[in-house]
Protein backbone atom coordinates (compact mmCIF):
# COMPACT_ATOMS: atom_id res chain seq x y z
CA UNK A 1 0.00 0.00 0.00
CA UNK A 2 1.52 3.06 -1.13
CA UNK A 3 1.88 5.67 1.74
CA UNK A 4 3.39 9.32 1.64
CA UNK A 5 3.22 11.90 4.01
CA UNK A 6 3.09 15.54 3.76
CA UNK A 7 2.73 19.00 5.42
CA UNK A 8 -0.64 20.56 4.54
CA UNK A 9 -0.20 23.63 2.04
CA UNK A 10 -1.89 26.34 4.32
CA UNK A 11 0.61 25.49 7.41
CA UNK A 12 3.64 25.47 4.71
CA UNK A 13 2.76 28.59 3.25
CA UNK A 14 1.54 30.81 6.78
CA UNK A 15 5.08 29.46 7.42
CA UNK A 16 6.72 30.89 4.72
CA UNK A 17 5.21 34.09 5.16
CA UNK A 18 5.89 34.88 8.62
CA UNK A 19 9.92 34.00 7.69
CA UNK A 20 9.82 36.37 4.87
CA UNK A 21 7.79 39.27 5.96
CA UNK A 22 8.34 39.14 10.04
CA UNK A 23 11.83 40.45 10.91
CA UNK A 24 11.21 41.21 14.65
CA UNK A 25 12.66 39.15 17.91
CA UNK A 26 9.08 38.01 18.69
CA UNK A 27 8.39 36.90 14.93
CA UNK A 28 11.80 34.85 15.34
CA UNK A 29 10.49 33.05 18.63
CA UNK A 30 7.24 32.31 17.06
CA UNK A 31 8.81 30.42 14.91
CA UNK A 32 11.59 28.92 17.33
CA UNK A 33 8.85 27.44 19.61
CA UNK A 34 6.94 25.51 16.33
CA UNK A 35 7.13 21.60 17.23
CA UNK A 36 7.44 19.31 14.42
CA UNK A 37 5.12 17.19 16.42
CA UNK A 38 2.61 19.70 16.15
CA UNK A 39 2.29 20.12 12.59
CA UNK A 40 -1.01 18.61 10.50
CA UNK A 41 -0.05 15.50 8.52
CA UNK A 42 -1.63 14.93 5.34
CA UNK A 43 -1.79 11.46 3.58
CA UNK A 44 -3.40 9.14 0.89
CA UNK A 45 -4.38 5.39 0.84
CA UNK A 46 -6.54 3.82 -1.39
CA UNK A 47 -8.35 0.19 -0.45
CA UNK A 48 -9.59 -2.30 -2.50
CA UNK A 49 -13.28 -3.20 -1.68
CA UNK A 50 -15.50 -6.31 -2.20
CA UNK A 51 -18.82 -6.30 -3.66
CA UNK A 52 -21.78 -9.08 -4.07
CA UNK A 53 -25.61 -9.66 -4.74
CA UNK A 54 -27.98 -10.37 -1.54
CA UNK A 55 -31.66 -10.28 -1.25
CA UNK A 56 -33.95 -10.70 1.50
CA UNK A 57 -37.47 -12.14 1.89
CA UNK A 58 -39.34 -8.93 1.55
CA UNK A 59 -39.17 -5.39 2.07
CA UNK A 60 -41.69 -3.26 3.97
CA UNK A 61 -44.87 -2.03 2.73
CA UNK A 62 -45.03 1.89 3.06
CA UNK A 63 -45.75 3.00 -0.56
CA UNK A 64 -47.30 6.00 -1.82
CA UNK A 65 -48.71 3.77 -4.97
CA UNK A 66 -49.57 0.32 -5.23
CA UNK A 67 -48.45 -2.61 -8.11
CA UNK A 68 -51.61 -4.41 -9.38
CA UNK A 69 -51.37 -7.07 -11.50
CA UNK A 70 -49.25 -9.70 -12.89
CA UNK A 71 -45.94 -9.34 -15.56
CA UNK A 72 -42.98 -11.32 -16.61
CA UNK A 73 -39.45 -9.27 -16.53
CA UNK A 74 -36.05 -10.21 -17.16
CA UNK A 75 -35.76 -10.80 -13.28
CA UNK A 76 -38.83 -12.78 -12.84
CA UNK A 77 -42.04 -12.47 -12.53
CA UNK A 78 -43.45 -10.52 -10.26
CA UNK A 79 -47.20 -10.55 -8.92
CA UNK A 80 -48.79 -8.02 -7.20
CA UNK A 81 -51.82 -7.53 -4.90
CA UNK A 82 -53.26 -5.17 -2.77
CA UNK A 83 -54.99 -4.65 0.85
CA UNK A 84 -56.15 -1.64 1.90
CA UNK A 85 -58.78 -0.89 5.15
CA UNK A 86 -60.97 2.13 4.21
CA UNK A 87 -61.30 5.59 5.61
CA UNK A 88 -65.04 6.33 7.08
CA UNK A 89 -66.90 9.52 7.29
CA UNK A 90 -66.34 9.54 11.07
CA UNK A 91 -70.21 10.63 12.72
CA UNK A 92 -71.57 11.11 9.03
CA UNK A 93 -74.88 9.36 8.56
CA UNK A 94 -77.04 9.17 5.65
CA UNK A 95 -79.82 11.66 5.68
CA UNK A 96 -83.08 9.91 6.67
CA UNK A 97 -85.10 7.86 4.39
CA UNK A 98 -82.17 7.09 1.75
CA UNK A 99 -81.65 4.46 -0.62
CA UNK A 100 -78.99 3.00 -2.15
CA UNK A 101 -78.54 3.04 -5.83
CA UNK A 102 -75.57 1.35 -6.22
CA UNK A 103 -71.39 1.54 -4.92
CA UNK A 104 -68.76 1.49 -6.71
CA UNK A 105 -64.93 0.54 -6.32
CA UNK A 106 -62.72 3.08 -7.86
CA UNK A 107 -58.93 2.85 -8.60
CA UNK A 108 -56.38 5.19 -10.33
CA UNK A 109 -53.17 4.31 -11.88
CA UNK A 110 -50.52 6.59 -12.87
CA UNK A 111 -48.75 4.41 -15.40
CA UNK A 112 -48.17 0.92 -16.24
CA UNK A 113 -45.71 -1.37 -17.22
CA UNK A 114 -45.58 -4.15 -19.64
CA UNK A 115 -47.76 -4.82 -22.67
CA UNK A 116 -50.16 -1.80 -22.72
CA UNK A 117 -52.69 -3.39 -25.06
CA UNK A 118 -52.76 -7.19 -23.42
CA UNK A 119 -56.05 -7.66 -21.07
CA UNK A 120 -55.91 -7.95 -17.02
CA UNK A 121 -58.61 -9.24 -15.07
CA UNK A 122 -59.14 -7.28 -11.94
CA UNK A 123 -61.13 -8.78 -8.87
CA UNK A 124 -62.05 -7.79 -5.52
CA UNK A 125 -62.78 -9.27 -2.39
CA UNK A 126 -63.93 -8.38 1.80
CA UNK A 127 -61.01 -9.08 3.85
CA UNK A 128 -62.66 -11.34 6.18
CA UNK A 129 -60.50 -12.96 8.70
CA UNK A 130 -58.40 -9.67 9.79
CA UNK A 131 -57.14 -6.23 9.33
CA UNK A 132 -54.66 -4.26 9.83
CA UNK A 133 -53.03 -2.43 12.98
CA UNK A 134 -52.61 1.72 11.78
CA UNK A 135 -49.32 1.02 13.53
CA UNK A 136 -48.02 -2.09 12.84
CA UNK A 137 -45.39 -2.64 10.43
CA UNK A 138 -46.15 -5.17 7.11
CA UNK A 139 -43.97 -6.52 4.84
CA UNK A 140 -44.42 -7.35 1.36
CA UNK A 141 -44.71 -11.00 1.69
CA UNK A 142 -47.41 -10.92 4.39
CA UNK A 143 -49.65 -14.48 4.15
CA UNK A 144 -52.95 -12.97 2.48
CA UNK A 145 -54.70 -16.25 3.65
CA UNK A 146 -54.40 -14.93 7.62
CA UNK A 147 -56.48 -11.51 6.09
CA UNK A 148 -58.74 -13.22 3.35
CA UNK A 149 -60.59 -16.65 2.54
CA UNK A 150 -61.46 -15.25 -1.28
CA UNK A 151 -64.89 -16.84 -0.52
CA UNK A 152 -66.77 -14.60 -3.11
CA UNK A 153 -66.01 -11.77 -4.90
CA UNK A 154 -67.42 -8.23 -4.01
CA UNK A 155 -67.87 -7.32 -8.11
CA UNK A 156 -70.73 -7.91 -9.80
CA UNK A 157 -68.31 -8.31 -12.68
CA UNK A 158 -64.95 -9.41 -13.28
CA UNK A 159 -63.18 -6.28 -14.70
CA UNK A 160 -60.68 -6.53 -17.69
CA UNK A 161 -58.82 -3.63 -18.10
CA UNK A 162 -56.22 -2.72 -21.15
CA UNK A 163 -54.32 -0.43 -19.60
CA UNK A 164 -53.61 2.09 -23.08
CA UNK A 165 -57.38 2.75 -23.41
CA UNK A 166 -57.88 4.94 -20.23
CA UNK A 167 -61.98 4.47 -21.01
CA UNK A 168 -63.08 5.90 -17.44
CA UNK A 169 -60.35 8.85 -17.38
CA UNK A 170 -60.71 12.04 -15.10
CA UNK A 171 -58.59 15.49 -15.54
CA UNK A 172 -56.30 16.39 -12.32
CA UNK A 173 -56.03 19.92 -11.45
CA UNK A 174 -53.25 20.21 -13.67
CA UNK A 175 -55.07 19.43 -16.73
CA UNK A 176 -53.99 16.11 -17.04
CA UNK A 177 -56.03 12.99 -17.68
CA UNK A 178 -55.58 10.32 -14.96
CA UNK A 179 -57.05 7.10 -15.97
CA UNK A 180 -59.53 5.24 -13.78
CA UNK A 181 -61.07 1.93 -13.31
CA UNK A 182 -64.54 2.01 -12.26
CA UNK A 183 -66.29 -1.47 -11.31
CA UNK A 184 -69.54 -1.86 -9.85
CA UNK A 185 -70.09 -4.44 -6.83
CA UNK A 186 -72.34 -6.89 -6.27
CA UNK A 187 -76.03 -6.80 -4.93
CA UNK A 188 -74.75 -9.25 -2.00
CA UNK A 189 -71.72 -6.69 -0.96
CA UNK A 190 -74.04 -3.94 -1.38
CA UNK A 191 -76.46 -4.67 0.79
CA UNK A 192 -74.18 -5.50 3.43
CA UNK A 193 -72.06 -2.26 3.02
CA UNK A 194 -75.21 0.00 3.08
CA UNK A 195 -76.48 -2.08 6.25
CA UNK A 196 -73.10 0.18 7.87
CA UNK A 197 -75.01 3.39 8.57
CA UNK A 198 -73.04 5.02 11.03
CA UNK A 199 -69.85 5.33 12.19
CA UNK A 200 -68.85 6.95 15.46
CA UNK A 201 -65.10 6.35 15.10
CA UNK A 202 -62.24 4.57 12.21
CA UNK A 203 -61.56 1.62 14.70
CA UNK A 204 -65.10 0.57 14.76
CA UNK A 205 -65.74 0.86 11.77
CA UNK A 206 -62.26 -1.42 10.99
CA UNK A 207 -64.30 -3.83 13.18
CA UNK A 208 -67.31 -3.86 11.22
CA UNK A 209 -65.34 -3.86 7.79
CA UNK A 210 -61.85 -5.21 7.48
CA UNK A 211 -61.04 -3.60 4.02
CA UNK A 212 -60.44 -5.17 0.38
CA UNK A 213 -57.97 -7.45 -1.26
CA UNK A 214 -57.61 -6.43 -4.61
CA UNK A 215 -55.40 -8.77 -7.33
CA UNK A 216 -55.66 -10.09 -10.61
CA UNK A 217 -57.64 -13.26 -11.81
CA UNK A 218 -55.42 -13.65 -15.33
CA UNK A 219 -53.04 -11.55 -17.35
CA UNK A 220 -49.32 -11.67 -16.98
CA UNK A 221 -48.46 -8.62 -19.34
CA UNK A 222 -48.99 -5.51 -17.48
CA UNK A 223 -48.72 -4.07 -13.99
CA UNK A 224 -50.24 -1.09 -12.94
CA UNK A 225 -48.86 1.74 -10.40
CA UNK A 226 -52.51 2.48 -8.77
CA UNK A 227 -52.20 5.93 -6.86
CA UNK A 228 -55.61 6.17 -5.78
CA UNK A 229 -58.38 3.20 -4.07
CA UNK A 230 -62.19 4.63 -3.45
CA UNK A 231 -65.89 3.10 -2.28
CA UNK A 232 -68.44 4.93 -3.84
CA UNK A 233 -71.88 4.62 -2.25
CA UNK A 234 -74.51 6.50 -4.56
CA UNK A 235 -77.24 7.18 -3.39
CA UNK A 236 -80.58 8.91 -3.30
CA UNK A 237 -83.59 10.43 -0.74
CA UNK A 238 -86.59 12.49 -0.56
CA UNK A 239 -87.73 15.63 1.37
CA UNK A 240 -90.78 17.65 0.94
CA UNK A 241 -90.19 21.44 -0.06
CA UNK A 242 -92.29 24.17 0.73
CA UNK A 243 -93.04 27.31 -2.19
CA UNK A 244 -95.79 29.30 -0.47
CA UNK A 245 -98.31 26.85 0.12
CA UNK A 246 -97.30 24.14 -2.39
CA UNK A 247 -95.55 21.48 -0.87
CA UNK A 248 -93.51 19.28 -3.37
CA UNK A 249 -91.25 15.71 -2.76
CA UNK A 250 -88.16 16.92 -3.97
CA UNK A 251 -85.38 13.72 -4.65
CA UNK A 252 -81.92 14.24 -4.03
CA UNK A 253 -78.82 11.93 -5.66
CA UNK A 254 -75.20 12.01 -3.96
CA UNK A 255 -72.47 10.37 -3.06
CA UNK A 256 -70.30 9.39 -0.07
CA UNK A 257 -67.09 8.45 -1.14
CA UNK A 258 -64.54 5.82 1.49
CA UNK A 259 -60.80 6.04 0.46
CA UNK A 260 -57.57 4.53 1.21
CA UNK A 261 -55.94 7.59 2.11
CA UNK A 262 -53.53 8.42 4.79
CA UNK A 263 -55.38 7.41 7.83
CA UNK A 264 -55.97 3.78 6.97
CA UNK A 265 -53.32 0.80 5.90
CA UNK A 266 -52.86 -0.39 2.82
CA UNK A 267 -50.35 -3.09 2.28
CA UNK A 268 -48.65 -4.07 -1.33
CA UNK A 269 -48.01 -7.92 -1.38
CA UNK A 270 -45.43 -8.72 -3.59
CA UNK A 271 -44.24 -12.22 -4.60
CA UNK A 272 -41.66 -13.29 -7.02
CA UNK A 273 -41.96 -17.12 -7.63
CA UNK A 274 -39.11 -17.99 -9.11
CA UNK A 275 -37.02 -15.72 -6.84
CA UNK A 276 -34.18 -17.95 -5.90
CA UNK A 277 -33.13 -19.30 -9.99
CA UNK A 278 -32.49 -15.67 -10.60
CA UNK A 279 -31.05 -14.64 -7.80
CA UNK A 280 -28.26 -17.12 -8.01
CA UNK A 281 -28.10 -16.28 -12.14
CA UNK A 282 -26.78 -12.73 -10.92
CA UNK A 283 -24.18 -14.38 -8.41
CA UNK A 284 -22.26 -15.96 -10.96
CA UNK A 285 -22.13 -12.41 -12.67
CA UNK A 286 -20.60 -10.59 -9.85
CA UNK A 287 -17.22 -10.78 -11.09
CA UNK A 288 -18.53 -8.06 -13.83
CA UNK A 289 -21.48 -6.56 -12.62
CA UNK A 290 -23.38 -6.24 -9.67
CA UNK A 291 -27.47 -5.51 -9.61
CA UNK A 292 -29.88 -3.63 -7.18
CA UNK A 293 -33.55 -5.12 -8.31
CA UNK A 294 -36.72 -2.91 -6.67
CA UNK A 295 -38.94 -4.44 -5.22
CA UNK A 296 -37.42 -8.03 -5.02
CA UNK A 297 -35.68 -6.80 -2.44
CA UNK A 298 -32.36 -7.67 -4.06
CA UNK A 299 -29.18 -5.81 -2.88
CA UNK A 300 -25.71 -5.06 -3.35
CA UNK A 301 -22.87 -5.34 -0.49
CA UNK A 302 -19.76 -3.47 -0.56
CA UNK A 303 -17.53 -4.84 2.10
CA UNK A 304 -14.86 -1.91 3.30
CA UNK A 305 -11.68 -3.43 5.13
CA UNK A 306 -11.77 -1.23 8.37
CA UNK A 307 -9.11 -2.99 9.58
CA UNK A 308 -6.75 -2.22 7.33
CA UNK A 309 -8.20 1.43 6.92
CA UNK A 310 -8.08 1.91 10.67
CA UNK A 311 -4.40 0.32 10.94
CA UNK A 312 -3.12 2.47 7.60
CA UNK A 313 -4.27 5.68 9.00
CA UNK A 314 -3.90 5.02 13.11
CA UNK A 315 -0.46 4.42 12.78
CA UNK A 316 0.45 7.93 11.53
CA UNK A 317 -1.91 9.06 14.61
CA UNK A 318 -0.09 7.07 17.42
CA UNK A 319 3.39 7.35 19.55
CA UNK A 320 5.17 5.19 21.49
CA UNK A 321 5.99 6.78 24.99
CA UNK A 322 7.66 4.71 27.90
CA UNK A 323 6.38 1.63 26.74
CA UNK A 324 2.68 2.75 25.71
CA UNK A 325 1.14 3.64 22.81
CA UNK A 326 -0.78 6.87 22.66
CA UNK A 327 -2.98 8.58 20.28
CA UNK A 328 -1.31 11.98 20.02
CA UNK A 329 -3.25 13.50 16.86
CA UNK A 330 -6.90 13.42 16.18
CA UNK A 331 -7.69 11.50 12.64
CA UNK A 332 -9.79 13.45 10.22
CA UNK A 333 -11.30 11.82 7.06
CA UNK A 334 -10.87 14.75 4.41
CA UNK A 335 -12.41 13.08 1.58
CA UNK A 336 -13.91 9.63 0.78
CA UNK A 337 -16.24 9.46 -2.38
CA UNK A 338 -17.62 6.23 -3.09
CA UNK A 339 -18.67 6.92 -6.79
CA UNK A 340 -20.91 3.68 -7.95
CA UNK A 341 -21.02 3.76 -11.93
CA UNK A 342 -24.31 2.74 -13.32
CA UNK A 343 -24.00 0.59 -16.85
CA UNK A 344 -27.44 -0.06 -17.55
CA UNK A 345 -29.40 2.28 -20.31
CA UNK A 346 -31.43 5.12 -18.27
CA UNK A 347 -34.60 6.24 -20.57
CA UNK A 348 -36.58 8.67 -18.37
CA UNK A 349 -39.27 9.37 -20.69
CA UNK A 350 -42.96 7.05 -19.97
CA UNK A 351 -43.12 7.20 -23.72
CA UNK A 352 -41.79 4.38 -26.22
CA UNK A 353 -40.37 2.14 -23.43
CA UNK A 354 -39.02 -1.42 -24.76
CA UNK A 355 -39.07 -4.23 -22.78
CA UNK A 356 -35.41 -3.75 -21.56
CA UNK A 357 -36.45 -0.58 -20.35
CA UNK A 358 -39.34 -1.26 -18.35
CA UNK A 359 -36.45 -1.87 -15.46
CA UNK A 360 -34.50 1.53 -15.40
CA UNK A 361 -32.42 2.40 -12.25
CA UNK A 362 -33.41 3.78 -9.29
CA UNK A 363 -34.01 7.94 -9.07
CA UNK A 364 -32.63 7.35 -5.14
CA UNK A 365 -30.13 5.05 -3.61
CA UNK A 366 -29.77 4.72 0.41
CA UNK A 367 -25.98 3.32 1.33
CA UNK A 368 -26.57 2.04 4.97
CA UNK A 369 -25.22 -0.34 7.62
CA UNK A 370 -26.36 -3.74 6.70
CA UNK A 371 -26.64 -4.49 10.55
CA UNK A 372 -28.81 -0.72 10.60
CA UNK A 373 -31.35 -1.43 7.46
CA UNK A 374 -34.66 -3.25 9.11
CA UNK A 375 -34.24 -0.98 12.27
CA UNK A 376 -33.89 2.23 9.77
CA UNK A 377 -37.46 1.56 7.63
CA UNK A 378 -39.01 0.11 10.45
CA UNK A 379 -38.53 2.89 12.80
CA UNK A 380 -39.03 5.64 9.48
CA UNK A 381 -35.67 7.30 9.83
CA UNK A 382 -33.91 9.44 7.83
CA UNK A 383 -30.00 9.58 6.56
CA UNK A 384 -27.17 10.44 9.04
CA UNK A 385 -23.70 10.49 8.93
CA UNK A 386 -23.35 7.56 11.00
CA UNK A 387 -25.47 4.86 9.58
CA UNK A 388 -27.12 5.57 6.14
CA UNK A 389 -26.09 7.93 3.25
CA UNK A 390 -28.63 9.20 0.11
CA UNK A 391 -27.67 9.78 -3.41
CA UNK A 392 -29.53 10.71 -6.39
CA UNK A 393 -28.80 9.29 -9.48
CA UNK A 394 -26.34 11.88 -10.92
CA UNK A 395 -25.84 12.69 -14.86
CA UNK A 396 -22.60 12.88 -15.84
CA UNK A 397 -20.17 13.25 -18.70
CA UNK A 398 -16.95 11.22 -19.82
CA UNK A 399 -13.66 12.31 -21.45
CA UNK A 400 -15.27 11.81 -24.57
CA UNK A 401 -18.63 13.44 -23.91
CA UNK A 402 -20.58 10.56 -23.34
CA UNK A 403 -23.12 11.20 -20.73
CA UNK A 404 -23.02 8.86 -17.39
CA UNK A 405 -24.63 7.71 -14.34
CA UNK A 406 -23.73 7.33 -10.94
CA UNK A 407 -24.40 7.50 -7.53
CA UNK A 408 -22.08 9.22 -5.20
CA UNK A 409 -21.64 8.70 -1.92
CA UNK A 410 -19.40 11.14 0.81
CA UNK A 411 -18.12 8.36 3.48
CA UNK A 412 -15.45 11.21 5.24
CA UNK A 413 -18.03 11.87 8.08
CA UNK A 414 -18.80 8.45 8.21
CA UNK A 415 -15.37 7.29 8.63
CA UNK A 416 -14.40 10.16 10.80
CA UNK A 417 -16.88 9.09 13.18
CA UNK A 418 -15.72 5.29 13.19
CA UNK A 419 -12.15 5.96 13.40
CA UNK A 420 -12.31 7.94 16.49
CA UNK A 421 -14.90 5.50 18.55
CA UNK A 422 -12.32 2.64 18.33
CA UNK A 423 -10.09 0.86 16.37
CA UNK A 424 -12.34 -1.48 13.83
CA UNK A 425 -10.81 -4.84 13.55
CA UNK A 426 -13.95 -6.53 11.39
CA UNK A 427 -14.99 -5.10 8.20
CA UNK A 428 -18.09 -2.47 7.45
CA UNK A 429 -20.98 -3.92 5.58
CA UNK A 430 -23.24 -1.81 3.37
CA UNK A 431 -25.95 -2.09 1.30
CA UNK A 432 -27.59 -0.34 -1.69
CA UNK A 433 -31.09 0.01 -1.40
CA UNK A 434 -33.11 1.61 -3.51
CA UNK A 435 -35.83 4.16 -2.30
CA UNK A 436 -38.45 6.64 -3.08
CA UNK A 437 -37.99 9.77 -1.19
CA UNK A 438 -40.67 12.70 0.02
CA UNK A 439 -39.68 16.38 -0.28
CA UNK A 440 -39.51 18.30 2.43
CA UNK A 441 -41.17 21.96 2.77
CA UNK A 442 -38.21 23.20 0.51
CA UNK A 443 -37.99 20.46 -1.75
CA UNK A 444 -35.98 17.38 -2.31
CA UNK A 445 -32.51 18.09 -1.14
CA UNK A 446 -29.77 16.69 0.68
CA UNK A 447 -31.34 18.70 3.78
CA UNK A 448 -34.90 19.09 2.80
CA UNK A 449 -36.45 15.33 2.61
CA UNK A 450 -39.31 14.34 4.72
CA UNK A 451 -39.50 10.61 4.57
CA UNK A 452 -37.26 7.67 2.30
CA UNK A 453 -39.21 4.36 2.01
CA UNK A 454 -38.08 1.18 0.67
CA UNK A 455 -38.70 1.37 -3.58
CA UNK A 456 -42.22 -0.35 -4.08
CA UNK A 457 -41.58 0.64 -7.80
CA UNK A 458 -40.52 -1.36 -10.63
CA UNK A 459 -36.44 -0.61 -11.29
CA UNK A 460 -33.08 -2.43 -11.71
CA UNK A 461 -29.96 -0.78 -11.63
CA UNK A 462 -26.86 -2.70 -12.69
CA UNK A 463 -23.48 -1.59 -11.99
CA UNK A 464 -19.68 -2.44 -12.10
CA UNK A 465 -18.22 -4.88 -9.36
CA UNK A 466 -15.68 -4.34 -7.04
CA UNK A 467 -13.73 -6.70 -9.12
CA UNK A 468 -14.33 -4.43 -12.22
CA UNK A 469 -12.78 -1.45 -11.24
CA UNK A 470 -14.51 0.09 -8.00
CA UNK A 471 -11.53 1.33 -5.59
CA UNK A 472 -11.77 3.72 -2.53
CA UNK A 473 -9.66 6.44 -1.78
CA UNK A 474 -9.48 8.31 1.44
CA UNK A 475 -8.03 11.45 2.08
CA UNK A 476 -7.38 11.74 5.82
CA UNK A 477 -5.11 14.21 7.92
CA UNK A 478 -4.25 14.42 11.56
CA UNK A 479 -4.53 17.20 14.19
CA UNK A 480 -2.22 17.58 17.41
CA UNK A 481 -4.14 17.07 20.96
CA UNK A 482 -3.18 19.10 23.19
CA UNK A 483 -0.71 17.15 26.04
CA UNK A 484 -1.57 17.22 29.70
CA UNK A 485 1.61 17.53 32.31
CA UNK A 486 1.49 17.59 36.22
Amino acid sequence: MNKRKAILLFVLAVIACCWTACKDDVASAGQAVLDEDDAVIVLVDTFPLTSTIDSCDAIISQADSFLLGELETDYGLLRGSILTQLACPTGYRYPEGAEVDSICLFMYYSSWVGDKNAPLAINAYMMDKNTFSYTGVYPTDLNIDEYCSRKSTILANYSIVVASEKLDSVMNDDGVYIPMLRMRVNDDFQKHFWSMQSFTTQDDFNKAFNGLLIESSFGSSTMLNITDIALGVYYHFTYQRTNGETVTDTTVHDMKAFYANSEVRTVNHLSYPDKKEWIDKLKNDSDTYNYIIAPAGAYTRVTFPMAAISESILEHMIEEKDGLEILTKQPYVNKAEVRITVTNKYNGSEADKTRNEWLQPAPYMLFIREESMKRFFANRELPNDTCALLSPLVQGTDAEGNSIYYYSFDMSDFLTNQLRKSFNDTDLNMLMVPVSVSAGTAGVSESSYSAVRQMQSMSATQIKSAKNGLKFEIVYSGFSLPSFTD
